[in-house]
């Protein structure tokens, strides 16, 4: 492992580029990070991480995508298309009207400012759609050819791309965006190096099947990417 201002960075096979992923989760998490006011950007890391099961031109490709996707607007969020924002939209110019030929001014404005906010979040659902529609299929089509798979929130940033001219070597950096912790995290990562002879990288392991054969319970499962003094 390589440390440098911009993170933590491998160059190996896909295993090696998996197994430092999981370290840096198993730094995290023994740092707490899982838990508080991280948790939820450290889900959302925990799930992009290539993983052994995972194909980089498939899985960390689409996972990109949908990590570096526009997020979802006020009207998205309330749950509403845009025809329906269109609708509520008439609605209250009618209202508007109405207002004004009763002579209530006032709220003949209110209403009509009101019509103009569904009209502006109809527009801005229905491009947030085209737009990720077209994002998705340029950044897998495309962008992916060009620059290396990425991963971004307030907690780690992360780049991930093959070697030029070698199928089987990948380049992996990772970073932790606190530079307290990214200094807490490297602490860490050097101590798995000195102390940690064999890291098993996770694999999902198929159970169902033997379940339903043996009729037996699944066993509970494992923490993830845990090392073994072994």
């Amino acid at each position: 492992m390589e440390e440098s201002i911009s993170g933590f960075k491998i160059r190996g096979t896909w295993p090696e580029v998996v197994e430092h992923g999981e370290r840096v989760t198993r730094a995290l998490r023994d740092l707490d990070v899982n838990d508080g006011d991280h948790a939820d950007a450290f889900a959302e890391w925990n799930e992009w991480r290539p993983k052994a099961t995972e194909d980089i031109d498939e899985d960390v490709s689409e996972k990109t995508a949908e990590q570096a996707s526009v997020g979802e607007g006020q009207g998205e969020k309330a749950g509403k298309q845009p025809n329906e924002d269109v609708q509520t939209a008439g609605e209250k110019l009618s209202q508007s009207y109405e207002k004004l030929e009763d002579g209530d001014a006032d709220s003949a404005v209110d209403k009509w400012n009101e019509s103009i906010g569904y009209v502006a979040r109809a527009a801005d659902s229905a491009g947030r759609k085209a737009l990720r529609k077209v994002e998705d299929t340029v950044y897998q089509r495309v962008m992916t050819q060009l620059a290396p798979y990425y991963f971004d929130n307030e907690l780690v940033s992360a780049n991930l791309q093959q070697s030029a001219g070698e199928d089987d070597e990948f380049i992996f950096e990772v970073n932790v965006n606190d530079e307290d912790l990214k200094g807490e995290v490297g602490d860490r990562l050097y101590e798995y190096e000195d102390t940690v002879d064999r890291w098993h990288v996770d694999v999902e392991k198929e159970t169902t099947h033997v379940e339903a054969a043996e009729g037996v319970e699944p066993p509970p499962s494992e923490d993830r990417s845990k090392p073994s003094t072994n």
